[in-house]
């Protein structure tokens, strides 16, 4: 049976049941479940006015707002599929992803305005529907509020199916591009289900989310909580403030969010005296996640939140969830993301040859959720690679131990994360390669303590040619999202570059003559790498 209770139903369901309950807010303003399905609703109305109709595909470029949980359930009452892009983007990235998904129209707040304008004329959006928030509208944009107003309030005549397109969410790509994950309304109502379960949530939890709302992992905890009847409450502000973060979840009574290392961290290093000043005893639930975290954070977060059960979890935009390391297992089985999710299916590891491996052994990690996503946009052949029959990977390398629980080995390959987001050194490599002096790159993940890692370039150039690491800083500033950008650049000969028999660069080898090199671990490797970094 195709038909399911979508996010837009879940909206309308609480609209009739508890109206006047606050279903979602920022730090400027709040919408009662009525207001939120009303407001909804019209959007929806106002878009198919505009033209679009059914599985037409919408890009959405905004900081975290109350809007975005407008704009997704507003899309979803009229069957039209949302395109979050990362406000962290540069303009030839978000052009990328509009021409790739053929996006139909642009909600854009007034503050990232300028990107959009300036790919405009190469991007195949009609002029009527750049759709503008957050101030007055400029010539050539909608006015989001007045689309609003003059829409119907009435509930659009679409029916939207479990197995419809809810939204193409676009993760780094491996190959120098990102690709759009196909994620459907059925795949929202399984992984609230699992979430609730799991979580133990109820409609009288208030959950923070911090993380980006174009991102997985606030999307699917805040359809968890529109499921239930919770309070969804959005950090709007447009940096990390740890303070102020603490802040709200004293005042608002906030009972779960979701952060990365990097986030504790920086709560953690606030003065005692400014922690002390906010009541976080409300807080009964925390998930850690994107990165591994350490034994002393996990200690420092249990201590400063007293009543807060702290998870760890790993999942992919690709997987949803698919494990999870529960409160009382935190400490002793440091290192692993858990076991499986409930509701989450079966977890195997393949070898080369496609068999499983005995428990000890690395392998590929397969799951078989059932919210897995419906594959890539427009790409049949990354969908082909990235499923087993039945079971799909993105590509994690893992081993699980006697007990079940899961260890990652290698995240997708040589993957960086920085302050809790992916980065893929080929993505970067792709841009940096781009340069006309360039002839090699490697891009490698280097340790930090408050971001996990930074991002270090190493470049060969072409024999005759020069360029500066400021340069090459530069070159990569105007075409990639700061958190992709390398920190450092260095120069070194081709015949300094690590490589396979078959001439591929060697990534970990290459980052590990850097850490021995750093940590004065003078191998023969070491020392002549350390040479080509200080006499490039």
């Amino acid at each position: 049976m195709d038909h399911i209770l979508t996010l837009a139903d879940a909206v309308a369901t609480h609209a009739r049941l508890s109206p006047q309950k606050i279903g979602v807010m920022d730090t400027t303003r709040s919408l009662t479940f009525r207001q939120w399905q009303e407001r909804a609703s019209r959007l929806g109305n106002g878009l198919l006015d505009l033209g679009l109709k059914k599985g037409d595909r919408v890009a959405l470029l905004a900081y975290n707002c109350i809007e975005w949980m407008e704009m997704y359930v507003g899309l979803s009452q009229a069957g039209l599929v949302a395109v979050p892009i990362n406000f962290r983007l540069s303009a030839p990235e978000i052009a990328y992803i509009i021409k790739n998904c053929g996006a139909s129209a642009c909600i854009v707040q007034d503050t990232l305005s300028e990107k959009v304008d300036a790919i405009r004329h190469e991007v195949p959006i009609a002029s009527h529907r750049y759709i503008y928030f957050g101030s007055a509208a400029p010539a050539g944009y909608q006015e989001y509020e007045a689309l609003i107003d003059a829409s119907d309030s009435s509930t659009p005549p679409i029916v939207v199916e479990g197995s419809d397109t809810f939204a193409l969410l676009y993760t780094s790509g491996t190959t120098g591009r990102p690709k759009g994950a196909i994620r459907n309304h059925a795949g929202n109502a399984q992984i609230a289900i699992a979430t609730a379960l799991e979580m133990g949530f109820t409609r009288n939890d208030r959950g923070l989310l911090v993380m980006p709302m174009c991102h997985a992992n606030s999307i699917y905890f805040c359809v968890a909580f529109v499921y239930l009847g919770a309070t969804v409450v959005i950090d709007n502000r447009k940096s990390f403030d740890p303070e102020a973060l603490i802040a709200t979840l004293a005042n608002e009574r906030i009972t779960f969010t979701s952060l990365v290392p990097t986030h504790y961290v920086m709560i953690l290093e606030l003065p005692a005296a400014v922690r002390e000043k906010y009541d976080v005893s409300a807080v009964a639930k925390l998930m850690i996640s994107s990165a591994p975290a350490r034994k002393e954070l996990k200690l420092a977060i249990m201590d400063y939140f007293e009543n807060g059960k702290l998870h760890e979890l790993y999942g992919s935009t690709e997987l949803g969830w698919v494990t999870l390391l529960r409160p009382e297992e935190q400490l002793d089985k440091l290192g692993s993301v858990g076991r499986e999710w409930a509701c989450s299916g079966a977890i195997k590891m393949l070898g080369a040859d496609g068999n499983e491996v005995p428990d000890g052994e690395v392998g590929e990690l397969h799951s078989r959720t059932p919210y897995v996503f419906d594959g890539y946009w427009d790409n049949p052949e990354k969908t082909t690679e990235a499923f087993a029959g039945k079971w799909c990977s993105v590509g994690d390398m893992a081993r699980r131990d006697s007990d079940g629980y899961i260890y990652l080995v290698d995240r997708k390959s040589n993957m960086i994360i920085s302050g809790g987001e992916n980065i893929y050194p080929s993505e970067v490599e792709y841009v940096i390669a781009s340069h006309t002096a360039v002839k090699e790159v490697a891009v490698i993940g280097m340790p930090d303590i408050k971001w996990g890692e930074f991002v270090q370039a190493i470049v060969v150039l072409y024999p005759g040619q020069t360029a500066t690491e400021a340069e090459i800083l530069g070159w990569c500033r105007d075409r990639l999202a700061g958190f992709k950008r390398p920190r450092t650049v260095v120069f070194v000969t081709e015949e300094q570059m690590p490589r396979t028999a078959t001439g591929k660069i060697q990534h970990r080898l290459l980052r590990d003559q850097l850490l021995s090199a750093a940590i004065g671990n003078t191998s023969d490797e070491a020392d002549t790498l350390v040479t080509a970094l200080v006499h490039p």
